[in-house]
């Protein structure tokens, strides 16, 4: 599936959530520190509490840790509400990395 990636995530009901969704599809989550929560906090836990278990979560200590440990071939899609299109019309492909931040 794909690469859930959030840069410097504040909030940890919005990660939590996102953590449920990538157990629903089987998405890898990847969060790029410093984090504006810890990963054992309750609100973490209580938005995803019934599927943490099943996330697959890898925690990189800067932006360019996280860069460095993507293949060379990585396909990236970087979402801003500043972008020049919408996601709408981008091709994704299993794998991609989405990323949010």
């Amino acid at each position: 599936m794909f690469n859930i990636v959030l840069v410097e995530p504040e909030i940890p009901q919005n990660a939590g959530n996102i953590a449920r969704t990538c157990a629903a599809t089987g998405c890898t989550l990847h969060l790029v520190k410093p984090l504006g929560f810890e990963i054992s906090d309750k609100y973490l836990k209580r938005a995803g509490l019934d599927y943490w278990h099943l996330v697959n979560v890898v925690v990189h200590e800067s932006i360019e840790v996280f860069f460095a440990s993507c293949p060379e071939n990585a396909r990236f899609h970087l979402f801003t509400t500043k972008a020049p299109r919408a996601y709408t019309q981008a091709a994704f492909s299993a794998g991609d990395y989405l990323v949010f931040g």
